[in-house]
């Protein structure tokens, strides 16, 4: 069995991190969204944040050389969604009165409950906390969930989005996400 290796994802890595995107976001919704819930958020939502990539917090995992994994934090406000989502300049957060982001997190079908999510969170906490930030928010997609929440996320809100339709005349499909938060424990700053 190969060990997985964490590295910063690199702008060359943008074409190979979309497409596992896509894969992740069709093929582990099953069970938490209906097949047009799915296509909806994770044709209009999922997808590289490049700015992630240029501030270098975000990260791929790697096994025998193959993508299995992507994710980051981000001490920027943005709290999800690819760079299509984004209307407005991406302002830097306060570390001592903000939560950093957690953002973003992918795993290849294939590679799914191997623990790759686990490390890269574990990866992003440490990093968010070198950065000075005590506490860490995320809204996370009904799949993630149950990760974040034996990772010690607790949930503050259901959020509600208004995604297109499947057709142009087709009315809006709505895709719940989970806002949650962690505190850092004063061990691991």
């Amino acid at each position: 069995m190969h060990t997985p290796t964490v590295r910063t994802a690199l702008p060359a890595d943008i074409a190979a991190m979309e497409a596992l995107i896509r894969r992740s976001g069709l093929g582990l919704s099953d069970g938490f969204y209906t097949p047009a819930q799915a296509r909806a958020i994770t044709e209009h939502v999922f997808g590289v944040d490049t700015q992630l990539v240029a501030d270098r917090t975000y990260f791929v995992v790697e096994v025998a050389g193959t993508l299995v994994a992507c994710g980051g934090w981000s001490r920027r406000a943005t709290l999800f969604g690819a760079d299509r989502m984004k209307q407005a300049a991406d302002p830097l957060l306060d570390p001592a009165t903000e939560p950093a982001r957690i953002r973003a997190f992918f795993v290849e079908p294939s590679a799914a409950r191997r623990g790759y999510g686990r490390l890269l969170l574990e990866w992003c906490t440490d990093a968010a906390a070198a950065g000075g930030f005590t506490v860490l928010e995320l809204a996370a997609t009904l799949p993630g969930v149950p990760l974040y929440a034996a990772c010690g996320f607790e949930r503050m809100e259901d959020i509600a989005i208004n995604l297109p339709g499947p057709a142009p005349a087709a009315p809006p499909v709505q895709v719940g996400l989970v806002r949650m938060r962690k505190q850092l424990s004063a061990t691991r700053l």
